[in-house]
């Protein structure tokens, strides 16, 4: 184990590994805090990158591609109201009210040093509980996962607007939209009414970035007077210290542990991600506070729970394709192809084979999170000169941005039109009072849910397995408790006195 742990150090420490690690820290950031330009996205492009690079340099700049693309998300979420990523969907609930309130260095700062928490954490994690939690999460069969996408939808759908009713009506409506395009197990197009345009359905990240963005941004350029005086998109004060909102975060530990943890348990299950893992650790957070009632209005906790269950899923992810050799996300699986490139056999001889393979890359995970920390509080003065920009530059080159990362998806001509039309839609709801999150995690969980739906009767037509097996119970009485505690909540909260 010493030898192994020390060769590991040897490989990672070198010059050129650290070199590529920075790089691909960079590169991560950047590319999550462009809306549509996914971290998915950005380590397919890393990985031929890695084919003639050493294993353990090539996994490990994809690691740090990863891990920055966890934090960079937070960047447009908090400055532009935009989730750069899917699992930057919460952060928005609090970060970009706190910086649209005069504190954009404090939003990105709180987001900032709790992502690096959380990915420590969830490293931490990653080395002791590895095996027990793999050996837990691939016992999950599509009941467990169906029930597991129930509860994270009527967890959003509560905590978003005034209204329960409304929040379950988009969550409805976004697994409707969802249904669009190809059936995601025998291909047979549905709901397409022959449209070209529709063929393909509707990809989530069009989605995403239409509700999001485009309907953000046309909500921005309503008063003419505002374009013409030049008025930035945020006004407050850009300075922030780093040491005082580490201090504010770590202030916070119990709210820290349990969204890292939520984040770590949630990432080791395959498939789940981080979109739902951003979206439960708020959700936990927001129950646990003292003052539920100041969540969404720009409070600390709110961005210090999303933004470390969201990282935290990064080690949680690995535990899976590490102890099984199962991928616990898409990104999981470009870093297992990546090692069988390198002639790497993964599955559960993976730590017995390769150790200082291993070793490597948990040290990695800590490496990548302090070169992120270092990254974002150097160039974090650069981010808030965003602030500063007036509304008549900075919502075309963000919608131009936006353009781009639709196109880039899948090439196709007709995912502009999609995005234009999906955003109007977006911009009519919100100004319906209807919550546009549980709408959007509706269409990305919506194929996983139909999936495991289908696997599961497929598997047995009864549908009391749902009720009879332990963990899909818990997870479905999770669910109605859900629902009920929002319902008594919006009735104390509407009860004079």
């Amino acid at each position: 184990m010493t030898d192994a742990l020390l060769s590991s150090v040897e490989q990672l420490f070198s010059l050129a590994t650290l070199i590529s690690m920075l790089i691909g820290v960079v590169a991560g950031v950047i590319a999550a805090a462009i809306p549509g330009f996914t971290v998915t996205m950005a380590i397919v492009l890393t990985l031929p990158v890695t084919f003639s690079m050493p294993p353990l340099q090539g996994v490990a700049t994809m690691l740090a591609v990863y891990v920055g693309g966890c934090s960079g998300g937070l960047i447009s979420a908090a400055l532009l109201g935009i989730p750069g990523t899917p699992s930057s969907v919460a952060t928005t609930f609090d970060a970009y009210p706190m910086a649209r309130g005069g504190e954009p260095g404090r939003a990105l700062g709180l987001g900032i040093w709790a992502s690096f928490f959380g990915a420590l954490i969830s490293a931490l994690v990653l080395i002791v509980a590895a095996p027990p939690l793999a050996l837990i999460a691939v016992k999950l069969g599509p009941w467990e996962y169906f029930s597991l996408i129930l509860f994270a939808i009527t967890v959003v759908a509560s905590l978003v607007g005034h209204s329960i009713l409304k929040g379950l009506m988009m969550s409805l409506l976004g697994l409707f939209v969802a249904t669009v395009g190809p059936d995601p197990m025998m291909g047979v197009a549905r709901f397409t009414f022959d449209l070209d345009l529709l063929a393909a359905g509707l990809p989530f990240l069009v989605v995403l970035i239409g509700i999001f963005a485009v309907s953000q941004l046309a909500g921005e350029v309503e008063n003419p007077d505002e374009l013409r005086q030049g008025q930035a998109l945020i006004e407050g004060r850009i300075a922030v210290r780093p040491l005082a909102v580490m201090r504010e975060v770590l202030s916070r530990p119990l709210n820290l542990l349990r969204s890292s943890l939520v984040g770590v348990v949630i990432g080791a299950v395959p498939g789940a991600g981080g979109s739902i893992a951003n979206l439960i650790a708020y959700d936990q957070a927001k129950r646990a506070s003292k003052t539920p009632q100041r969540f969404g209005t720009g409070i600390a906790d709110g961005v210090v729970a999303s933004e470390s269950g969201n990282s935290a899923t990064a080690g949680g992810g690995l535990i899976p394709m590490i102890a099984l050799g199962i991928p616990g996300s898409a990104v999981d699986a470009v870093l297992m192809a990546a090692l069988m490139v390198q002639g790497i056999s993964v599955g559960p001889r993976l730590i017995m084979d390769n150790p200082d393979l291993v070793y490597g890359m948990f040290l990695a995970m800590f490496l990548a999170a302090g070169m992120v920390l270092v990254f974002c509080l150097l160039s974090l003065r650069w981010f808030l000169r965003i602030t500063e920009i007036p509304k008549s530059i900075i919502v075309p080159v963000v919608l131009v941005c936006c353009a781009v990362g639709a196109l880039a998806l899948n090439n196709r001509v007709t995912d502009l039109y999609l995005l234009i039309g999906v955003g109007l839609v977006g911009y009519l709801l919100a100004k319906l009072d209807y919550p546009l999150a549980p709408l959007v995690l509706g269409v990305i969980l919506g194929p996983i849910a139909e999936t495991n739906l289908r696997r599961a009767l497929m598997a047995d037509e009864s549908w009391t397995l749902f009720f009879t097996r332990p963990i899909s119970l818990a997870l479905l009485v999770l669910a109605a408790l859900s629902v009920a505690f929002s319902i008594r909540r919006l009735l104390k909260q509407r009860r004079p006195g």
